[in-house]
């Protein structure tokens, strides 16, 4: 294990059993029950129904116990900050993408109008464009 997580876990993989993260998280088992039946803490599965925590979790139950006890917020209030908070998250993330295709189209525009430029023709002089005032007398007739 590197840094309490086993060898190519990352923050988002459920790995620790209810008591581990009982004990990570500084709370009671019941209180994880508790919370995940409250949909503010929704840990990983096994096939047998277990339980499994990741580094993200802890994290957040870190959070929802800080903003309980600290803050004062209810339960709904909590669930409330947590879906603003990953909906947020959601947004920077689309936003980022939206970034990176509007970047691709001005790169694309840019080349675009270099291969136009770059076809005119050479052989082209370019013709001097003058105006001239021609004042007409006509002769008077006799």
């Amino acid at each position: 294990m590197f840094g309490g997580l086993p060898h190519g876990a990352d923050e988002d993989t459920p790995v620790f059993v209810i008591s581990v993260a009982a004990q990570l998280s500084g709370l009671h088992a019941q209180t994880l029950r508790s919370y995940d039946r409250h949909g503010l803490v929704s840990p990983g599965r096994t096939s047998g129904g277990g339980r499994r925590y990741s580094m993200r979790d802890i994290a957040l139950l870190r959070e929802v116990q800080r903003l309980s006890q600290e803050d004062g917020v209810n339960l709904a209030g909590i669930k409330r900050i947590i879906e603003l908070e990953n909906q947020v998250d959601a947004l920077r993330a689309r936003i980022a993408e939206l970034t990176e295709e509007l970047t691709a189209a001005y790169v694309t525009a840019e080349q675009t109008a270099a291969a136009v430029h770059a076809s005119y023709r050479k052989d082209l002089v370019p013709l001097r464009q003058q105006t001239a005032l021609v004042v007409w007398k006509p002769k008077p007739r006799r």
